[in-house]
């Protein structure tokens, strides 16, 4: 996840990571807020979700990236826009590295 988040970081203009141990930290905050929070929101946004077929789903994730990016001081993201390229970035970049290194 942090080679995942310093490469997007790097094509991503709207996205900035400090170094490695912000990414580091960036990657283990996220970790820990999906495990804690997004089920929670999954929850509660249920009905919108259903609505919208899952795609919702996809705004609670930039909404939490925010929320990191407020929490971690070396992982700064310009907007919402950019939190959610960045999150479809990512979730792309770890599929494929865990699709190489397993």
């Amino acid at each position: 996840m942090t080679l995942a988040i310093l490469g997007t970081s790097y094509v991503l203009p709207g996205v900035s990571v400090d170094g490695f141990w912000a990414a580091l930290i960036t990657a283990l905050v996220l970790g820990v807020v999906n495990v804690v929070i997004k089920p929670i929101l999954l929850f509660l946004t249920l009905p919108i979700n259903i609505l919208t077929l899952g795609i919702f789903t996809f705004v609670i994730n930039a909404l939490l990236i925010l929320l990191v990016s407020v929490i971690v001081s070396g992982f700064s993201v310009a907007s919402f826009w950019w939190a959610l390229l960045f999150s479809i970035v990512v979730t792309v970049l770890v599929y494929i590295l865990n699709k190489i290194f397993k």
